[in-house]
């Protein structure tokens, strides 16, 4: 697990995936709930292929104890992906240090990650609830329980604030819903853990 408390009171995180998933709106839902509601610093850089929807799209959140100097992510702690084309674009950045998490249905590593990687179906979810374009709110619910960069309260407040009126408690229950399900990963991979251990001579 990944934590600003781990990386020593700062953090650099990317987002990418494809125009239309919400991947900058996940940025600044991250990042406002960094700044505004947990009072950390935090920065935000975003960036469009050559079309908006369908192009590749990336965000660079930074979230740090002390003052940001510089905004942009120059070795990132965190890789989100969301598509193929984005984990193709950031895959040489990642070093062992760096902890990875796609949409397991639209993105395969193969072996170019070397360190923690973690897969969660969000835009599978997001469809069982209805709505594909909440993939990013289910990935968020995600991110906030394996990485604990922002407190649960503060990314739960700031989805509610940044989502289409109306829309409040169905983007919730999204976000809840990977909430649970990093929840579960983390338990299980504890208990696995702990199994081996009491295995070893």
């Amino acid at each position: 697990m990944t934590s600003l408390s781990t990386s020593g009171g700062k953090m650099e995180i990317i987002i990418t995936g494809f125009g239309g998933q919400g991947v900058v709106l996940a940025g600044q839902i991250l990042g406002k709930a960094a700044s505004l509601i947990d009072h950390k610093e935090s920065t935000l850089t975003q960036s469009y292929g050559p079309e908006a929807r369908g192009g590749s799209c990336s965000a660079q959140v930074i979230i740090s104890d002390t003052f940001i100097h510089f905004p942009y992510v120059r070795n990132p702690d965190i890789l989100v992906c969301m598509s193929q084309g984005g984990f193709e674009k950031y895959a040489d950045v990642i070093r062992e240090s760096t902890l990875v998490i796609v949409d397991q249905d639209l993105v395969h590593p193969g072996n170019r990650v070397w360190g923690d990687c973690y897969g969660v179906p969000a835009t599978r979810m997001a469809e069982e609830l209805g709505r594909k374009m909440m993939a990013n709110i289910v990935m968020l619910g995600f991110f906030t329980a394996v990485t604990q960069a922002v407190s649960l309260d503060a990314a739960r407040r700031t989805v509610a604030g940044s989502v289409p009126k109306g829309t409040e408690a169905l983007n919730l229950t999204a976000f809840d819903k990977g909430h649970d399900y990093g929840l579960a990963l983390l338990k299980g991979r504890r208990k696995k853990a702990e199994a081996k251990k009491g295995v070893e001579p």
